[in-house]
């Protein structure tokens, strides 16, 4: 789909939620970055194969891991909006110095023209209702770093999240609203 052998909305697959649909990924994308390294159009590129179905979507979010690969300067490049997911931990605290660095200077080469909607610290550990020492000292750092950037309410590291996962529900449905929060609050900063 991405490299133009296939329409886009052939790539376009349901899932067992409504409104909710995937362009799988599958080995195939490391070919996509030789593609994109030689075309020197990668963001141009991915805008225009999401105009091909601009109307049948309000949002399109793409996820890419944090490097400077072709992948991910082309979807930075191509982004109106980025939410910067971080462990709450010293690795993330230097994912995400890392991320703020490359979105700066992408957006100085006004390669990346969007804007950060927010950090989201994930994998926050907490002993029963209490926060660790770790993660909140971690997630304070964060705030330093981000400067006007939002930090919006961690995700707990935990097991049900995997369990809804395998069951295909939501939190709330196996009675853990207080895990699905954080991502109730993503969703009103995506609105």
């Amino acid at each position: 789909m991405l490299t133009g052998a296939v329409k886009t909305e052939d790539g376009i697959y349901p899932t067992s939620y409504e409104n909710l649909f995937l362009i799988p990924a599958d080995r195939g994308l490391f070919k996509f970055s030789d593609f994109l390294s030689s075309s020197g159009t990668g963001a141009f590129i991915l805008k225009l194969r999401f105009k091909a179905v601009a109307d049948l979507f309000d949002y399109v979010l793409i996820d890419v891991q944090p490097s400077r690969s072709q992948l991910c300067l082309t979807s930075v490049g191509a982004s109106d909006y980025v939410l910067i997911p971080v462990e709450a931990n010293v690795k993330g605290m230097n994912s995400l110095i890392d991320t703020l660095d490359f979105l700066n200077e992408q957006a100085n080469l006004i390669a990346f023209t969007g804007k950060v909607l927010g950090i989201i610290p994930f994998r926050d550990r907490w002993v029963g209702n209490t926060q660790t020492l770790e993660g909140r000292q971690n997630i304070e750092a964060m705030k330093e770093f981000a400067g006007d950037i939002p930090i919006l309410p961690s995700i707990r590291e935990s097991e049900k999240f995997k369990s809804a996962i395998r069951q295909g529900k939501l939190l709330s449905d196996l009675g853990q609203k207080d895990l699905q929060y954080p991502f109730e609050e993503i969703i009103k900063v995506l609105a």
